[in-house]
């Protein structure tokens, strides 16, 4: 009688040999779109305009206006930093993931402005298991509900699958039912809840996860391809 196989299949050369062209420190790089260009985060060229349309402030952007807002409730309550008191304390929040030994943050600039309306991350790099997540994102309220995080989360895919990754992740507080409802428009799977996953601001984070595997990823690419043209 044959005995079933107790571990998972193997895996070919080819894609073993992926883990050893890929850094733990993400590699720098500029994506580009129609309404977003992500460059690497510069402290000392992003840090004051970030802070400006994020302190719930009235802010503009081309023909945008937004009235003052509950910057935790808009952009802060479900991320482990921020509200910021001051240009200083997001510096430091920033500094940290700019420099994270396994991460690459990218500012989010609006391409038809020039300003700066976000960051996101490429994070937890564990290229010896071939996959990425795509964390700590925020944009301003001024891209809120436009095709900005379809677009930034869309050239952030197509580079690491096109990198060689097997499993881009995406994980949010559970109770960050914008952020669900996000992932699964863009078409990603749901994976479970993690209890007790974190303690954010002295709060239990029980983590919703999130995920694309690199065969999934033609269907997902003209799924937000349509998304983009609609």
């Amino acid at each position: 009688m044959t005995v079933p196989s107790q571990t998972g299949a193997p895996l070919s050369a080819d894609v073993l040999a992926r883990r050893a062209a890929l850094p733990v420190k993400f590699a720098p790089v500029t994506l580009v779109g129609s309404c977003v260009r992500l460059e690497p985060l510069d402290i000392e060229r992003d840090v004051e305009a970030l802070y400006a349309v994020s302190n719930g402030q009235p802010a503009r952007l081309g023909d945008r206006e937004i009235p003052a807002y509950d910057a935790d409730a808009l952009v802060w309550r479900y991320m482990p930093v921020g509200p910021f008191a001051d240009v200083d304390a997001m510096r430091a929040a920033l500094r940290a993931q700019v420099d994270a030994p396994n991460g690459l943050c990218l500012c989010v600039f609006n391409q038809p402005t020039g300003r700066q309306v976000g960051a996101v991350n490429f994070m937890t790099n564990m290229p010896e298991h071939l996959k990425v997540e795509l964390g700590s994102i925020w944009y301003s309220p001024l891209v809120q509900r436009t095709k900005t995080s379809l677009e930034t989360t869309y050239l952030m895919l197509a580079h690491a699958f096109a990198r060689g990754y097997r499993r881009v992740e995406w994980k949010c507080d559970a109770f960050n039912e914008r952020s669900r409802r996000s992932a699964l428009r863009m078409g990603f799977q749901f994976e479970g809840i993690q209890q007790a996953h974190y303690i954010v601001k002295g709060r239990n984070r029980d983590t919703a996860w999130f995920r694309i595997l690199d065969d999934e990823w033609p269907a997902v690419k003209a799924r937000l391809d349509a998304l983009l043209k609609a």
